[in-house]
């Protein structure tokens, strides 16, 4: 079974969650590539694909955003799973329709069989001078919020539903 694992990621945190889940499916079995989407040409020859975003004031990144229109239809006949991350301070507060929301339309153009969102990470000495001020206006926390037996949770369940798919 080969897993490709894509994601778009502007400070790291969401390449580091992409490595994240490509090191549970690997450990369940699956050949598995991760790439930076800005580097990914084709999805042929995947038999799954896993695909992610940082969200930045509820939007997916441009890279992802043009590659899930650029590989619709080859992503529309394959498994393929989506996760973002960006949402920050969180702890157990519902993640938001802003979150959600353009992860959500792009997941069912591609047919996508699930979009999770998890809490991200915040490191202001790597962002710019607009963002900072973005993060100082909606008073965000620092902090690294991600959930890492979450993701690796998750990434678990897409192993089982691919070797569950090919076994029956």
């Amino acid at each position: 079974m080969r897993v490709l694992v894509t994601a778009a990621s502007r400070h790291g945190a969401t390449k580091e969650i992409g490595e994240a889940i490509g090191s549970e499916l690997a450990g369940r079995g699956m050949s598995v590539t991760v790439s930076p989407v800005e580097e990914v040409r084709t999805v042929a020859g995947c038999d799954a694909v896993v695909l992610g975003s940082a969200i930045y004031l509820g939007r997916f990144l441009k890279p992802a955003r043009q590659f899930a229109e650029r590989e619709a239809e080859a992503l529309r006949a394959v498994p393929v799973w989506m996760f973002s991350s960006g949402p920050i301070g969180r702890g157990d507060k519902p993640v938001g329709a802003a979150d959600r929301k353009q992860g959500d339309e792009i997941a069912q153009s591609i047919g996508a069989r699930e979009h999770r969102v998890f809490d991200g990470k915040l490191d202001r000495s790597k962002l710019g001078p607009l963002e900072r001020a973005a993060v100082r206006a909606a008073k965000s926390p620092d902090g690294d919020f991600r959930d890492w037996d979450a993701i690796r949770a998750w990434a678990a369940g897409i192993a089982e539903t691919l070797q569950h798919q090919r076994a029956g």
